[in-house]
């Protein structure tokens, strides 16, 4: 028994001399594990946060088309109102509203250009307090150019920027934000216009107005009456310039 206590206290005589003669590096750990929580604490407050302005959402949460969410408000003529939902994490989450300010993001559905019927079927389809993910693709002043999602069932969502041109309800446009040589560009350029070319060869929507017009403009053209006004015009201005 007494060699055991003996030996248990040799070891801790060791241990002890070897934490005096590496004091300094056991110092140094401590202070890299304590910047290190910092680190994680600073990333998950950002994490929690809620931003009532684009412009508190920091720049490379743009860069890397960080996906949020949000509580729709209203559609309107400039974009979605958005009030950003952030994740929640027990007591930081608790600790952050008491300070957080109120405000919403106006969210715009990039590489699309809106028809007045578009803005209609948006205000139709989408339900104030629906919940909705948007990734960020740019920033443009006080606007957040994104791909908008919804979610239909458990299992599927719906990209709006992606739905709207596949009815027929607006075109494909450039994307803001983003620099026009990325692969990330032309992949979601090519997934547009693959929605809207669906909606032209269906005659969908807009499509579908501009084949009437073009079949009415057609008819006028081939009228005999019309033609014969053509050529009495062009006769009259060239014996005009005779």
């Amino acid at each position: 028994m007494a060699e055991r206590r003996s030996g248990a206290a040799e070891g801790l005589a060791r241990f002890s001399e070897w934490a005096d003669a590496h004091l300094s590096l056991l110092r140094s750990l401590s202070a890299g594990m304590a910047v290190a929580g910092l680190l994680v604490l600073a990333r998950s407050v950002r994490m929690t946060a809620k931003f009532t302005s684009a412009l508190d959402i920091p720049v490379e949460f743009v860069e890397k088309n960080v996906k949020l969410r949000g509580k729709l408000h209203r559609v309107t003529e400039k974009g979605l109102e958005v009030e950003h939902i952030p994740i929640s994490i027990p007591f930081i989450t608790s600790i952050q509203r008491k300070w957080q300010s109120k405000g919403l993001l106006l969210v715009r559905l990039a590489g699309v250009e809106l028809a007045p019927s578009g803005m209609a079927w948006l205000q139709q389809e989408l339900k104030p307090e629906q919940m909705i993910w948007f990734q960020l693709l740019g920033r443009e002043d006080l606007a957040l150019d994104c791909l908008v999602l919804v979610n239909k069932s458990r299992f599927l969502s719906m990209c709006l920027n992606e739905e709207l041109l596949r009815q027929g309800l607006g075109r494909t446009a450039r994307i803001e934000g983003l620099h026009h040589d990325s692969r990330l560009y032309w992949k979601l350029h090519k997934r547009l216009l693959r929605a809207e070319l669906k909606a032209l060869k269906k005659n969908k929507g807009i499509w579908k107005e501009e084949r009437y017009s073009e079949r009415i403009r057609d008819r006028i053209s081939n009228n005999k009456f019309v033609q014969t006004l053509k050529q009495f015009a062009s006769w009259l201005r060239s014996s005009i310039q005779r």
